[in-house]
């Protein structure tokens, strides 16, 4: 979902007060959210509070490069840049795969 398309379509038919009220509160959450994710732990995998930080993760517009490393259901790979996550996973016995904090989804292509 587009917000801008959202927000160009539904604030010209509310008054100005309420659009303006609205757009102060959803400030509010997103920057709110981005606060909590700067300091809460991710959950175990398994936790009944992983849903709660993925949705909380999601307000805060923490997915794509932003991503925190840790995630509660994936392992991150701290390695240099420059290296191969393939053959890092490797020496340690791990599939390249779960090492990806957004593990699951394919790599988003840079060309």
């Amino acid at each position: 979902m587009d917000w801008t398309t959202l927000f160009q379509t539904v604030l010209p038919y509310l008054p100005a007060r309420y659009a303006g009220d609205i757009v102060s509160i959803l400030t509010f959450l997103i920057a709110a959210a981005a606060l909590v994710m700067r300091f809460w732990k991710p959950p175990a995998a398994g936790s009944r509070l992983s849903l709660l930080y993925k949705v909380v993760s999601s307000l805060a517009q923490s997915k794509g490069w932003n991503t925190n490393a840790y995630q509660p259901d994936a392992k991150a790979l701290m390695i240099p840049a420059e290296a191969s996550r393939t053959i890092e996973a490797a020496k340690l016995g791990l599939d390249p795969a779960s090492t990806h904090p957004k593990a699951g989804e394919p790599p988003k292509s840079t060309a």
